[in-house]
């Protein structure tokens, strides 16, 4: 199947007084119509980053230093402003981390939905831009009452699902959602990625999402790509990924994961994950690895295909105590 978004080796600088440290260093994969692919790692692993790359909304000191995301046959890295103020919520629409702080404090709901529309020219008319908001709070589980309401009146949930709306106006062929539930219970977490999953089939989009449960992705993803110290080093069908991960990071990170049963013994990655200024010679996690050999340590691993849709950097992906 053709990708609707196709990112091949993205790279993200930012100038700090140590140096360039590169957030993202050439990541590539592609994103097909309907699919839901999960970006996962640490915090400061650049999976944020290479979302917000998608959407040129990188600031300085930050910078796109290279790469090419091609979306509807153009490079949303390279489009003019004007070109790019249209691709955004009509193309490519973004459900951003911290409701609260994306939305407008003293707008109220309606009015953040008529800046959408009047950036985008549609619907036309006082009435039907009523009832286009109306039916998007309805389609994420709102009453059409919240669009009088200001979000410092509705529940962290509530203002979610505001977002996710906001998202979907224009029925996008690309969402991105970069840790939608972050700071929400639980229970509140598995309805709104319940919303998301019905509104992105609706729609027919296909969806990115970052973030870095383990546990949470490998219920809610067709595919998981695993980032670490700016770089992809894992990405595959879900079920696949968990089964035999190829990566030592990947291991640790579902190794993680609490389970049901007689308790063992937590083994974590030693150390912290490496300075993005002047990082490890060789593959970044040698350092922290516990499969590491000295190749590791002066030879960064290539991309390595381990089935159909299964790709994974790492010297030693093929052996058994790997893949366990």
């Amino acid at each position: 199947m053709t990708p609707v978004l196709s990112v091949r080796d993205l790279h993200v600088e930012f100038g700090t007084p140590a140096g360039l440290a590169r957030a993202v260093a050439g990541v590539s994969f592609d994103l097909i119509p309907r699919e839901r692919l999960g970006l996962v790692g640490e915090s400061g692993s650049g999976k944020t980053t290479t979302a917000l790359a998608l959407l040129r909304l990188i600031r300085p000191p930050g910078r796109i230093a290279g790469g090419v995301a091609t979306l509807d046959g153009r490079d949303l890295l390279t489009a003019a402003p004007a070109e790019l103020r249209r691709l955004r919520g009509a193309r490519i629409a973004l459900v951003p981390q911290g409701a609260m702080n994306a939305l407008n404090p003293v707008l109220d709901i309606r009015a953040q939905f008529e800046d959408l529309f009047d950036a985008h020219g549609e619907p036309r008319g006082r009435a039907a831009r009523r009832d286009r908001i109306a039916a998007l709070l309805q389609s994420v589980g709102l009453q059409p009452e919240v669009m009088a309401r200001f979000p410092h009146q509705l529940s962290g949930g509530m203002r979610q699902r505001v977002c996710i709306a906001l998202a979907i106006a224009l029925r996008p062929a690309v969402i991105v959602a970069d840790e939608p539930t972050s700071a929400l219970d639980v229970i509140v977490q598995k309805g709104v990625l319940a919303t998301l999953a019905r509104v992105q089939r609706e729609i027919g989009a296909a969806l990115l999402i970052v973030g870095h449960d383990m546990g949470l992705m490998a219920g809610f993803v067709h595919r998981i790509a695993v980032m670490y110290a700016g770089r992809l080093v894992e990405i595959g069908p879900v079920a696949e990924v968990f089964a035999r991960p190829r990566h030592p990071y990947t291991r640790a990170l579902i190794e993680s994961l609490p389970r049901f049963g007689p308790r063992g013994v937590f083994r974590g990655l030693p150390g912290t994950a490496p300075s993005l200024v002047s990082p490890p010679p060789g593959c970044p996690l040698h350092p922290r690895c516990p499969a590491a050999i000295p190749r590791c340590a002066v030879e960064p691993p290539a991309e390595t295909r381990h089935g159909p849709a299964h790709l994974a950097r790492c010297h030693r992906a093929e052996e058994a105590d790997l893949a366990a």
